[in-house]
């Protein structure tokens, strides 16, 4: 039997809101109501959503290569808008849970993996941004992770010029299912 996990990837203020630090803006926004109604439509099936969110502190050797972000704690690693409200209102649901990440892949260094595999999980569906960086990476942790992968395109969003060409490389490499 097929049991599905939603990964709603970085979808903080950081990443999303006009002012955020390394925000992805408009495509971004797009997406959000999207999210939204797969993440209620998981629920209503009684299938599990992950909040995969970037965690760092205020001097992470991460900021050598990007601007501050998602610092832990702060307005720009909350979810954005919409999102927020409804973490905020699902939070104790058992099917909701918060995955703080320290880098790109939502499974590197956290115990996402253990926490699918506990609740009989067979096939991630990714949503989120940015694509060409943790979507794209968090794809490959899945992968290599031996899961099942989907990819939400109209549920995922970059900066970049890249959206496209990392959804062809999610399904060519990582054998994810683009829908």
């Amino acid at each position: 039997m097929d049991k599905k996990a939603l990964l709603i990837i970085d979808m903080s203020n950081d990443f999303v809101h006009e002012d955020g630090t390394l925000t992805a803006g408009a495509p971004a926004q797009k997406i959000v109501q999207s999210i939204l109604n797969s993440a209620n439509e998981f629920i209503s099936n009684e299938d599990h959503v992950f909040i995969c969110m970037d965690e760092h502190i205020e001097d992470d050797e991460h900021f050598k290569l990007w601007p501050a972000h998602n610092i832990k704690g702060t307005w720009g690693q909350q979810l954005y808008g919409d999102l927020q409200e409804w973490y905020e209102a699902n939070q104790n649901n058992p099917l909701v849970h918060f995955i703080p990440k320290p880098e790109y892949d939502a499974f590197h260094e956290t115990n996402l993996t253990n926490q699918l595999r506990e609740v009989g999980v067979n096939t991630v569906c990714l949503t989120g941004v940015c694509t060409d960086i943790c979507v794209f990476l968090t794809a490959y942790g899945a992968y290599k992770e031996r899961f099942k992968l989907v990819v939400y395109k109209d549920q995922t969003a970059t900066f970049t010029e890249n959206h496209e060409s990392f959804l062809e490389q999610m399904k060519t490499v990582f054998l994810a299912e683009i829908v």
